[in-house]
């Protein structure tokens, strides 16, 4: 056969020898990482609610999960575990796109107050900060102690975001919800858990891939200018998408939004240095392994899939070698964890019980 530029590439580069002639559980995506990671790095997580199987796995591993915003001193483990504290490295709940992460940063560090201040919920007249509505399951008794809560929060994203070593970030979705007067980005659409949905006041928006690109590389250099050293992990959730705001059928948008993200997250691994992607997504929807990987609900990733993925992470982000012990650690304690599924949150779930 005549010589083509494919004719010397490595194995990892064809489908057949690739994916084809290997049985699903030796399939891994990553041929290399620009870090690793070590187990007294700080590593903070944040994105949509796949990223919180990440943080548990690196709490069950021994790796140093970075918890920036602490409950009160005297609340019980299990207290702070209702209220959230650690959900993410702080209290800011599921960071589904780019754009509401690019805004937090913005709003602690004072460069954007949106003028929508607060929610009442109708069920109980309580308060609720906007941004991260289901955050407190109370709910305040008055605005001052929202208002409070919401600045002890915003101090601890600085601290976070100027001593964390590592952020891992998940891509999660690109529909969205925003306050009109000042394009004010929310967590969930007006009157899912407070708020009253009005046309007038708030808009749906769905984000393009160069939105997203956009945004990221911006919270990226806004991170920088605080913390040059900040290595980033960057995935796309595998789960799908809950519900679409967009007039055709959820198949399609969950497509379109997994396809945008993806084409985003590629983008921005070659733009900027010390930025990682894991195929946590890539992983659970090649073809061999979907129908190990998913829940009965077709939407969630199972115990399976989140140890599969997990592994991944630590053959190839850490010195395997040395934590053999802690990556046998995440398969017992992950797979428990999610199979209870006890603690993992999307906040979009609200929208079916609305």
């Amino acid at each position: 056969m005549a010589e083509n530029p494919y004719s010397s590439l490595p194995d990892h580069r064809f489908w057949r020898k690739a994916v084809t002639s290997l049985p699903p559980f030796a399939l891994d995506p990553i041929i290399r990482t620009p870090f690793k990671i070590s187990p007294q790095d700080k590593v903070a997580t944040g994105g949509s609610c796949f990223a919180q199987e990440i943080a548990l796995g690196l709490q069950a591993s021994g790796f140093h999960y970075y918890l920036a915003e602490q409950p009160p001193a005297g609340m019980s483990a299990d207290e702070a575990l209702r209220r959230n504290y650690s959900m993410y490295s702080c209290r800011y709940g599921n960071l589904y796109t780019t754009v509401q992460l690019l805004q937090l940063i913005e709003r602690a560090y004072g460069r954007f107050t949106p003028q929508l201040d607060h929610w009442n919920r109708p069920e109980d007249g309580r308060f609720v900060d906007p941004f991260r509505p289901r955050i407190e399951p109370d709910g305040y008794a008055t605005v001052d102690e929202m208002r409070a809560d919401r600045e002890r929060h915003l101090a601890a994203v600085r601290h976070m975001l100027e001593t964390m070593d590592v952020f891992v970030f998940t891509f999660g979705h690109t529909e969205t919800w925003r306050h009109k007067p000042d394009g004010a980005i929310l967590q969930l659409a007006p009157g899912v858990a407070g708020g009253v949905w009005d046309p007038s006041v708030y808009e749906f928006y769905n984000m393009t891939v160069s939105e997203v690109v956009r945004d990221f590389m911006a919270a990226v250099d806004r991170i920088r200018e605080v913390n040059p050293k900040v290595r980033i992990v960057l995935s796309v959730s595998p789960v799908g998408i809950i519900a679409t705001y967009e007039d055709r059928h959820v198949i399609e948008s969950n497509c379109a939004v997994k396809a945008i993200l993806r084409a985003a997250a590629d983008e921005v691994v070659r733009a900027r240095p010390n930025i990682a992607y894991l195929p946590s997504y890539d992983l659970a929807t090649v073809s061999p392994n979907v129908p190990m990987f998913y829940r009965e609900d077709t939407r969630r990733i199972n115990p399976y899939g989140v140890d599969r993925a997990m592994r991944v992470f630590f053959d190839h982000f850490t010195d395997r070698r040395k934590e053999q012990d802690a990556v046998k650690a995440v398969k017992i304690d992950v797979a428990a964890e999610a199979e209870s599924n006890s603690r993992v949150v999307c906040d979009e779930e609200a929208i079916e019980s609305a």
